[in-house]
């Protein structure tokens, strides 16, 4: 697991405050013991920070020293897709408007238990109504397994689209042409399981129960030997345009 080194600045700023001006400074404590990434998925949502409870998890970096309205937009995964440590606990995730007009609103909130040693996902999802200025959220575990064969790629599938109905991820290797089903079906606001795929270059499908027709499709990904990831369709599934923002779409997010 990457460990981000604001985390180990943090930790010397919060141990400076504690000791004499020449104390010599213990960095070596260990990090909180849950993880937790976050994604903006919710169609037409304006760039958002991202809090547990008061404290917020995500930020976009500023030169001009005070907070970037920037945000993580539409379609994009907080902190670059990497994991922030937390403390185990119970916690209001919270997704708040970045921009300097509606700042701070809160849009979208879910309540859950961190345990300690377990990996998490809040989303955005759905639609964003511009005159409630809400949207819909939920929060996922990431229980990929620990002792990683690094012969093997371990992918699963998240649905975050509200007008979608449950969908089976299948991946077509790009060499062989094998398909397999990667889980089984998955409905809106779920996750499928962690599945062993061999490493290559695959073409990746969804289908509702019973079709053989391919409701969301991305080419050319690769999944490499050991890694995890999450495949997450976010978007419109009533858009038919290839280029539209707001067309349905599988995100490729690593877990580790």
């Amino acid at each position: 697991m990457k460990i981000f080194r604001w985390m180990a600045i943090l930790l010397c700023a919060v141990a400076a405050t504690a000791c004499e001006k020449n104390g010599v400074q213990d960095i070596t404590g260990s990090l909180p013991g849950a993880r937790i990434k976050f994604y903006n998925f919710g169609v037409n949502a304006p760039p958002v920070n991202f809090y547990a409870n008061d404290a917020k998890l995500t930020a976009i970096t500023s030169t001009s020293g005070t907070e970037s309205t920037l945000g993580v937009a539409y379609g994009a995964v907080g902190s670059n897709g990497f994991y922030s440590a937390i403390t185990p606990g119970a916690y209001t995730f919270a997704a708040k408007i970045a921009a300097a007009t509606d700042k701070d609103l809160t849009i979208s909130r879910a309540s859950a238990t961190l345990v300690d040693g377990k990996s998490y996902s809040f989303y955005t999802s759905g639609f964003y109504d511009a005159v409630a200025k809400t949207v819909e959220g939920f929060l996922v575990e990431d229980p990929y397994i620990q002792t990683i064969d690094f012969t093997t790629a371990y992918v699963r599938f998240v649905n975050a689209i509200s007008n979608s109905s449950p969908m089976t991820l299948h991946a077509r290797n790009t060499t062989t042409q094998a398909e397999i089903p990667v889980g089984a079906l998955v409905a809106y606001k779920s996750a499928g399981a962690f599945t062993a795929v061999p490493g290559g270059v695959y073409d990746l499908n969804t289908r509702v129960a019973g079709s053989t027709a391919n409701a969301i499709t991305r080419t050319a990904v690769s999944f490499l030997p050991g890694k995890v990831y999450t495949i997450s369709a976010r978007g419109d599934m009533t858009v038919t345009s290839t280029t539209a923002v707001t067309r349905p779409i599988l995100d490729n997010t690593a877990n580790r």
